[in-house]
């Protein structure tokens, strides 16, 4: 048979082409090799089953047999469903500690306490372990906090009657230590898992460990599809091809896949000596490609590379050798090297150990380097020492805050990444992470430095600006931080050789002009918008500021550290006698409510503010909403307070407490922090503070928040250690502390006397919160300066925000709180008659025109409400009284300008009084109300009814008038006749028709604004009138 010849070559491939061919038949000779090696093995774990289950009847049949051997026959051995009872020896503690379970003290994670309780229930399954035995060992191995927890949850399912099964503890146990908010947040984790950085085997036990949070249906199809689309990109595209259905096959193929890639990948990099020694030639057509520079990629995560591979720019080639290492430190070189510094052979001076350089490591040979499997990635720095960055002289030190530690940096646009000493390391205690890599950083002195370890997302602050840094660590000297081009390039930031400074992104230029040269340019008809500003500054008063605030830091801790002292005034809970305990079901929550409230309660467990409580008693909590955002933790005392004897301790009036701040320029408020819990409960009331929720049962050491008595105490025990200051220069209400002084000397000797005291008694305040050397601040619902008192802008607007009142509730809530500010509004009572006449039992509640003309009329007088003066004593007063048939009214003046204004509605039976009675009536009503102004003090009266100017000449008075002129007595005042055209004021305060008052002299939304503008304004206070407000400007003057 003739030969056959063979067929002509075809024409030769593409390098590109050939390598997928290659990889293509790699991988069908594999997958066959595959399928082979399964089939073998399912084959031989068949006959293996089969010979265990021969033999597990062979041993069950002679089981059984023994057994009727030692009963004497007993039971027919015939009978075949007879199975022996199993030794109870098994069932021991003794036997169960043989296993060495591990023990759970509470103070684990999620994660770590599921892993236990798994872990347990395989050494009960194991061992058929009854329900009885499994929760008698369980609770034998809790211990610390665990303990605790349990013996409280036991005590409560024992007296609400409760069998307390084993079933029973796991959900108590799960409901503890993995709630269904981590399990929710375990499920979002695996629905979200991709491979990114991971290797696919971290990737694929990731996987396993977070599937079984998974609460839908999974089979193993939708599992293949779930695992192949969270690999990467390329593996991804190979495995998609092969269309595996079965979990453990594509787990493996891909492994497979990606150690092929990372060879291939490996080869392709490396460079490939064609023959010979260095002299030897190369190939025809083979060509020496130019040395590019590999992408720089910025730092990401722990492995700091977004796709996941560690760093391979290129490997490491002795140009002497051909070795993995640098001709600089060549082995075959080590024989000619001399150096200068000691003159030792086998080193260079570089490397001398009696330097103070750091050694330098050398680089890994290659069996080394083949049996590490971490990649190698190559960086540069320019400066490894002090001594080196600061000799030339060019570079750019300065220093930094690392995690709020002063550190010396070097800015170094030399080095390809940012360091960080490991002295300074050890130092802060930073957390530090391994690389995906090792780095082979390079420097000046063409040495070698190998690292492995890193700082991630550090906190770095560079003149007064924070960044997240990632650091790696390298053994300097002389320099703490080294900020390179990862940190310049990410940032964005300059480095300016020539001023040896940073240049930071701006987004704005400002540039200040004079005011002739701003004039200029508006007479050259240039478009500007001009904006005046007022600033004082007082060198003086900052340094005072500084010298004594800064004196007393211990006072303004981060944190209150642990519980107070023993002090004079502990906090009682007294009951109603014949009370008993009171335990209320705690309140479900939103999982994000639920790990705020878990991490709040581990706070104060920390802090020991409480601790875990048996008590009968137990108050549900609830998370309420603060003015940063952040969460307060209450609890729902409202049971306890309906039972609880209250304290009659008064609290002081608002408005006595503003009389005390005539005169004051100078102003500084503190507000402690968490007050309430510097003070210790009594003992024997611990237990009533006792509050439950879904974590375990606690009772508070410290005076908590919501209990009816605890501002009395409170204000009681501020009263007493602030007595010698009060009504001199301190006002206190409950927790805050106003220090009001006349002048700035002053304020230093009183604002050093209130921190003294604080530092003595071991009361701590909250320096964020707090203000000093203030001209204008805001103070329970006031803002308060030398010129007077208004309305807080920020209290206002929630009335401002008020939907309409749909409920006589809705009304009572609005009315209380507007009525707050009843003293600068003026007619009040006459604004919210309608609205307050809704509120009436026999009243129908119908919402008219006329209830929302007062509904949005009182809404702007509070927007438009004046500055009160503040009254001095020593001066006289005015009071402006007028009355209707409709209210009465009046204001208190004092140098023509208003201190309060008050009014209220007539009762049923003054409507029946005669004129000039109503308007005797209006100065009774208003020389009560102001009695403490005017009691014992010269002052005048003015009225529109000119009969009552002859009052006390008059012989004939009724009863009514009689028993007046016995009250008016007591007072030493001028009663005046003013006409009604003049006396506006008391007028519109008594009127139905709501008139523009003339006291009005001050809008304070407008002067809001100004305030924000920074524009000066000043009050003329020589007359009243409606335009009162003048606004200057030194800008006039040029014109």
């Amino acid at each position: 048979m003739a030969r056959r010849s063979p067929p002509p070559p075809p024409p030769s491939p593409s390098p590109a082409q050939s390598d997928v061919s290659n990889l293509v038949r790699v991988m069908e000779s594999f997958v066959v090799a595959m399928q082979q090696q399964n089939a073998s093995l399912i084959q031989q774990n068949t006959v293996a089953l089969q010979q265990l289950e021969a033999a597990r009847v062979s041993a069950e049949a002679h089981q059984r047999q023994f057994v009727e051997l030692i009963n004497g026959g007993a039971r027919a051995p015939a009978d075949p469903f007879y199975i022996p009872p199993t030794p109870i020896q098994e069932w021991s503690l003794e036997n169960f500690l043989q296993h060495h379970p591990a023990k759970f003290c509470g103070n684990t994670s999620a994660d770590e306490a599921d892993q236990w309780f798994r872990d347990m229930e395989r050494i009960f399954n194991a061992k058929n372990c009854p329900d009885d035995n499994r929760l008698a060992y369980t609770e034998y191995l809790l211990s610390g906090e665990a303990s605790h927890w349990w013996t409280s949850t036991r005590t409560l399912l024992e007296r609400s009657g409760k069998p307390i099964t084993w079933n029973l503890f796991q959900n108590k146990f799960y409901a503890e230590y993995f709630p269904d908010s981590v399990r929710y947040t375990k499920e979002v984790e695996f629905l979200q898992l991709v491979q990114r950085g991971m290797t696919v085997t971290e990737y694929a036990d990731k996987f396993k460990h977070l599937s079984r949070f998974h609460t839908l249906d999974m089979d193993e199809e939708w599992q293949c599809r779930k695992f192949e689309n969270g690999l990467r990109g390329d593996i991804k595209l190979l495995v998609k091809g092969l269309c595996i259905k079965e979990f453990p096959t594509l787990v493996e193929r891909a492994k497979v896949l990606e150690k092929t890639k990372n060879e291939m990948q490996f080869q392709q990099r490396s460079p490939q000596r064609i023959g010979g020694p260095s002299g030897s030639k190369f190939r025809h057509g083979d060509k020496r490609k130019p040395y590019s520079k590999p992408p720089f990629q910025g730092l990401k995560g722990p492995s700091f590379h977004q796709s996941g591979q560690a760093g391979q720019p290129g490997v490491v080639k002795c140009f002497n050798c051909g070795g993995p290492h640098y001709r600089s430190v060549c082995p075959q070189l080590v024989g000619h090297m001399k150096c200068n510094a000691c003159g030792k052979e086998g080193h260079f001076a570089r490397n001398c150990p009696t330097s103070g350089r750091p050694r330098v490591q050398q680089p890994t040979s290659q069996s080394q380097q083949t049996a590490d499997v971490k990649p190698q990635a190559v960086g540069r720095v320019y400066a490894m020492t002090g001594a080196e960055a600061i000799g030339p002289g060019n570079l750019i030190i300065g220093n930094c805050l690392l995690f709020g530690k002063a550190c010396c940096v070097l800015f170094d646009s030399g080095a390809t990444h940012s360091f960080v000493s490991d002295v300074c390391v050890r130092k802060l205690g930073l957390p530090v992470s391994e690389l995906q890599y090792d780095l082979i950083v390079s420097t000046p002195a063409s040495g070698l430095v190998k690292t492995s370890l890193a700082c991630t997302r550090c906190p770095v602050v560079v003149e007064g600006r924070q960044f997240k840094v990632n650091l790696i660590c390298l053994p300097l000297q002389g320099l703490e931080v080294i900020l390179g081009m990862d940190w310049l390039t990410s940032n964005h930031i300059l480095l300016d050789c020539g001023a040896k400074k940073l240049l930071f992104p701006q987004e704005e230029e400002s540039k200040i002009l004079s005011s002739r040269n701003l004039l200029r340019e508006v007479q050259e008809g240039s478009c500007c918008f001009l904006v005046l500003t007022h600033m004082e500054i007082n060198q003086s008063g900052r340094s005072i500021d500084h010298s004594v605030v800064s004196d007393f830091m211990d006072v303004f801790p981060e944190e209150v550290p642990g519980l107070p002292p023993q002090r004079e005034i502990e906090f009682s809970i007294d009951l109603v006698p014949g009370t008993g305990p009171v335990s209320i079901a705690p309140y479900r929550m939103a999982p994000a409510e639920l790990v705020e409230l878990k991490k709040q309660i581990e706070d104060l467990l920390e802090k020991q503010f409480i601790r875990p409580s048996v008590s009968p008693w137990g108050a549900p909590v609830l998370l309420v909403k603060k003015k940063d955002g952040s969460s307060r933790l209450c609890v729902d005392y409202r049971q306890l307070n309906k039972l609880t004897i209250k304290n009659k301790y008064p609290l002081p009036r608002i408005d006595d407490l503003m009389d005390q701040l005539y005169g004051a320029k100078v102003f500084s408020k503190i507000d402690l922090r968490s007050g309430y819990h510097q003070i210790l409960v009594k003992a024997e009331d611990v237990q009533k503070t006792a509050f439950r929720s879904r974590y375990g049962h606690y009772e508070y050491v410290v005076m908590p928040f919501g209990v009816t008595n605890a501002p009395a105490v409170f204000m009681d025990y501020m009263n007493r250690i602030f007595r010698p200051f009060l009504d001199k220069f301190v006002v206190v209400f409950i927790d805050d502390i106003l220090i009001y002084s006349k002048t700035r000397e002053e304020h230093v000797d009183h604002l050093r006397s209130v921190l003294e005291v604080l530092r003595n008694k071991k009361l701590y305040a909250k320096l964020s919160k707090c203000e000093f050397w203030m001209k204008e601040v805001q103070f329970l619902g006031h803002v308060i300066s030398a010129g007077g008192i208004s309305m807080d802008p920020s209290k206002v607007e929630v009335v401002l925000q008020w939907e309409r009142p749909k409920s006589v509730t809705e009304i009572r809530s609005f009315v209380g709180l507007a009525g707050y500010y009843r003293r600068f509004i003026e007619g009040f009572s006459k604004i919210v008659s309608p609205l307050t006449q809704l509120t009436r039992k026999d009243r129908p509640f119908a919402w008219t025109d006329r209830c929302e003309a007062s509904f949005q009329e009182l809404k702007q007088r509070l927007t438009s409400a004046p500055v009160l003066v503040i009254p001095d004593p020593r001066r006289s007063f005015e009071v402006y009284c007028d009355a209707s048939y409709q209210g009465l009214g009046c204001v208190l003046l004092q140098e023509k300008k208003a201190v309060a204004y008050a009014s209220r509605q007539l009762k049923n039976h003054e409507k029946n009084y005669p004129t000039h009675d109503l308007e005797l009536a209006a100065v009774v009503f208003a020389l009560k109300i102001w009695r403490h102004y005017l009691y014992g003090a010269q002052f005048q009266v003015f009225s529109d009814h000119k009969s009552l100017k002859y009052l006390f000449d008059q012989k004939e008075l009724n009863m009514r008038q009689r028993r007046w002129m016995e009250f008016l007595k007591d007072y030493e005042f001028e009663l005046l006749y003013h006409p009604g055209k003049a006396n506006v004021v008391a007028d519109a305060l008594s009127r139905k028709t709501v008139h523009v008052s003339t006291m009005m002299v001050k809008e304070l939304e407008l002067i809001e604004k100004f305030r924000n503008m920074k524009l000066y304004v000043k009050l003329k206070s020589d007359f009243i009138s409606c335009n009162n407000l003048v606004i200057s400007s030194d800008l006039l003057s040029l014109q």
